[in-house]
């Protein structure tokens, strides 16, 4: 059983919550793209183009976060990547759950809706990913 680190907010932390931030911009732009793709020239409903563009930036986030934000040198790869593929799924049930909120029931603009998602999706996988994936 994993043991979960703790929150200490000095300038290690700060600057990894910082690099946090450059990897997840990188992967709202792979996010975004991939799902204006399948979405609009596709044509791929909504909630699976939203998946995808999501799956396709979690596998470049997790490698990205592995080596530079974290410098995570785990020799268990693929259980860290479980771990990290566990909270990202967790992600992606709150920014589907949010986009529905917000665009189908809201009427808010649908890539509105999802940047707005993916804020706050981002704050819970940065967390849960510190505290969790690569603690140790």
């Amino acid at each position: 059983m994993s043991t979960l680190a703790t929150v200490e907010f000095n300038k290690a932390f700060i600057f990894k919550f910082l690099k946090f931030g450059v990897v997840g911009f990188s992967g709202l732009i792979v996010d975004f793209s991939i799902t204006y793709f399948c979405k609009e020239k596709l044509k791929i409903h909504k909630y699976i183009a939203n998946s995808s563009g999501f799956v396709v930036a979690t596998g470049t986030n997790y490698m990205l976060n592995r080596y530079w934000t974290f410098s995570s040198h785990n020799p268990g790869l693929i259980i860290q990547f479980g771990k990290f593929f566990m909270v990202s799924l967790v992600g992606l049930a709150l920014s589907n759950a949010l986009i529905y909120l917000l665009h189908d029931k809201l009427r808010w603009n649908f890539y509105f809706a999802k940047a707005c998602a993916i804020v706050i999706v981002s704050l819970w996988n940065f967390f849960a990913n510190y505290l969790y994936t690569f603690t140790g």
